[in-house]
């Protein structure tokens, strides 16, 4: 059995696969998935599993050289702006409007809904090396 925190193989597999500047996205119950892009479904209910919970498993899995905001959520959901930015430590955020960030999504190498009711609870981790 795995020793580290994150349990869910789908996920695993995928991390371990990333190289540097590949894309994994952690979203909401809500974002718009693209059929190109393999989708991890983790979404039971509302709220569960929600995307904090996800977003801290994953962030001690994966080296994130930095992350992508819809720009919106610092206006839409702020509370939920400043956890991600806590939660993220000293990542680098970059924003963008929430079109472009649906369009960015096409070139993650996945794309793990959550239980999230949240709006804009949407985040692009872009993997960087651990060298």
């Amino acid at each position: 059995m795995k020793k580290t925190p994150l349990l869910n193989q789908a996920i695993s597999a995928v991390i371990a696969g990333m190289g540097h500047s590949d894309a994994l996205v952690i979203a909401d119950a809500g974002l718009p998935i693209p059929d190109s892009v393999q989708r991890i479904d983790l979404a039971v209910t509302e709220g569960v599993p929600a995307f904090g919970d996800v977003l801290k498993v994953v962030m001690g899995e994966l080296q994130v050289e930095r992350a992508i905001l819809a720009e919106e959520i610092k206006t839409k959901s702020p509370d939920m702006h400043t956890a991600i930015l806590h939660w993220l430590g000293d990542v680098p955020v970059h924003y963008v409007s929430h079109e472009q960030f649906k369009q960015t999504t096409s070139n993650a190498k996945a794309i793990v809904r959550t239980g999230e009711f949240t709006p804009y609870a949407n985040i692009i981790l872009i993997a960087g090396v651990v060298f």
